[in-house]
């Protein structure tokens, strides 16, 4: 009976002191953390391209990071093990295809963190490799107190930073945050970049959040394995890039696009069409001759693309159902 109510009295202390406004740690309700085995994963970063960050910025004589390549940050999530960025350090993915913004997240970002020990990075895009813009991050940890090099950071505190779930959960972005954003095709980025939190709260090393707070997180980590582990990213909302290369041979225009009900086709060349429309899995959603219009009003609003044939010409275009 005594255990019954030690343990009551400490989850009851837990739901006390975790009391910020964002989403809660993985397995309790309303958290949006996504376990590397979820079927929303459509695929994994394929490249890396890492820039490796102090082991302790205070005291640059202990040298970088060591911990992890570029390889290990590519392919699944617990697969490859992780790469260390130490403190400021950064790495920028790219896979074989593109990521666009579909409905709820689009990709996440997976860290080795444990229990409350989280180690937490900025996020980044670009739909051009040069131009990168970051999610509007915000810590409402405290920084009154500098959080220790293996101290607790509530995860209801935290929003858009990475990190904020523990091993093998990802961390999803949405990129309808970014919509509007110029220099940023949200529908077609190319490239993530993580940037590790230094987490120390002194002005001289703090790193801030989208309101100008310091973050608080663990730190100093004066170890080969310093600063945030990136383990993988997961896309969700993705176009291959098999099926961006396709042959484009047959010349046509599509409108409108995004459309509600009904697609149409001005064929620039006069021949017999034929079609196959697919969902963004690759699953075959209908096909057959087609002429100048293609009703769509019976599918579900998302990206789906069309495989259109003649002869020995072919092409693949997408289509934007509302």
């Amino acid at each position: 009976m005594k255990g019954f109510i030690l343990i009551t009295l400490t989850i009851l202390c837990y739901s006390l002191l975790a009391q910020g406004p964002y989403a809660p740690p993985v397995g309790q309700n309303g958290s949006t953390a996504l376990y590397k085995d979820s079927t929303v994963f459509v695929g994994w970063a394929s490249n890396c391209t890492v820039t490796k960050g102090w082991q302790d910025i205070s005291n640059t004589s202990l040298g970088l990071t060591s911990v992890g390549t570029n390889f290990d940050a590519t392919d699944k999530s617990g697969i490859n093990g992780v790469v260390s960025l130490g403190d400021g350090g950064s790495a920028t993915l790219t896979f074989d295809g593109t990521i666009y913004n579909g409905t709820g997240a689009d990709f996440a970002v997976f860290e080795n963190g444990f229990g409350t020990f989280l180690e937490l990075a900025f996020v980044e895009v670009s739909s051009d490799g040069i131009n990168f813009f970051r999610f509007d991050a915000i810590s409402l940890t405290d920084t009154i107190v500098q959080t220790g090099g293996f101290g607790s950071t509530d995860a209801t505190d935290l929003y858009n930073l990475a990190g904020k779930y523990r091993a093998q959960y990802g961390t999803p972005f949405d990129l309808n945050e970014l919509i509007g954003t110029p220099g940023l095709n949200v529908n077609k980025v190319s490239h993530i970049r993580i940037v590790d939190v230094v987490g120390n709260i002194t002005s001289t090393y703090a790193t801030y959040d989208s309101q100008n707070r310091a973050i608080n997180d663990p730190w100093p980590t004066p170890f080969a394995s310093s600063g945030f582990d990136l383990d993988a990213v997961g896309v969700i909302n993705f176009t291959p890039t098999a099926v961006e290369e396709q042959n484009k041979t047959i010349s046509l225009s599509v409108y409108p696009n995004p459309a509600f009900n009904t697609v149409y086709f001005n064929f620039k060349e006069q021949a017999n069409y034929s079609y196959r429309l697919s969902n963004i899995s690759g699953k075959e959603i209908s096909n057959g001759q087609l002429k100048n219009l293609l009703d769509i009003s019976n599918l579900k609003a998302g990206i789906y693309f069309i495989s259109i044939f003649s002869e020995d010409k072919f092409t693949v275009k997408k289509i934007i159902k509302q």
